[in-house]
Order: structure tokens, then sequence, then C-alpha cells
């Protein structure tokens, strides 16, 4: 009765491997065939937003621009030096948001 109990175990732990090993390969032959397509789908929104957001910024960037142009214009005809200095930062940011899709270009990000 020992032997049949023995030889019961050692069958029964050579057919768990080879479950074992057969869900393993299984396992890893499904997860393997997986492919992500229409990645574009989900990215393509994004996208957009994300260039309608940088049109956005561009464009109030003109108009700060033009609107401390004309500031320093005014500022420069009556000598006043803080008005100048003002103006002159408002310029700096119009600028700088005029700019932004270049920037975001050059950095690699748009």
């Amino acid at each position: 009765m020992k032997r049949f109990f023995k030889t019961g175990k050692e069958e029964i732990r050579k057919a768990a491997a080879q479950v074992s090993a057969g869900a393993t390969a299984m396992a890893l032959y499904v997860s393997q065939s997986v492919q992500a397509t229409g990645v574009d789908s989900v990215t393509q929104p994004l996208t957009n937003l994300k260039t309608l957001v940088i049109s956005i910024i561009g464009a109030v960037g003109v108009i700060i621009l033009a609107k401390n142009v004309m500031e320093f214009a005014q500022a420069y005809q009556q000598q006043d030096s803080a008005s100048m200095n003002s103006a002159i930062k408002g310029i700096v940011a119009g600028l700088i948001m005029a700019g932004i899709s270049s920037v975001l270009s050059f950095l690699g990000i748009a």
C-alpha cells in the first residue's frame, strides 16, 4: 500500500508540473501575441487640443506685444522711465508668448 501511495504521489507531482509548464507556456504565448493598434485614434484628440492651446497662446502673445509697443511709444514720448520699463517687460512677455510654438518645436515638444 505504501508503494501505491508513493507511486501515486510521484504521478501527481509529474502531472502538476506538466500542467504548470503548459499554463506558463500558454500565458507567455498569449501575452506576446497582443499588439496595440489604432493608437492614433487615441492620441489625435490630444494632439489637436495641444495645437489649439498653443495657437491661442500665440495669438494672445501677439495682442500683448502690440499693446505694449504702443505703451512704450507713449512712455518714450512722455519721458516716463517707469512706464518704459514696464512696457519693455510686457514686450518681452508678448514675444515669448507669440513665439511659443517655435520654442516648443525647437525643444521637440510640439
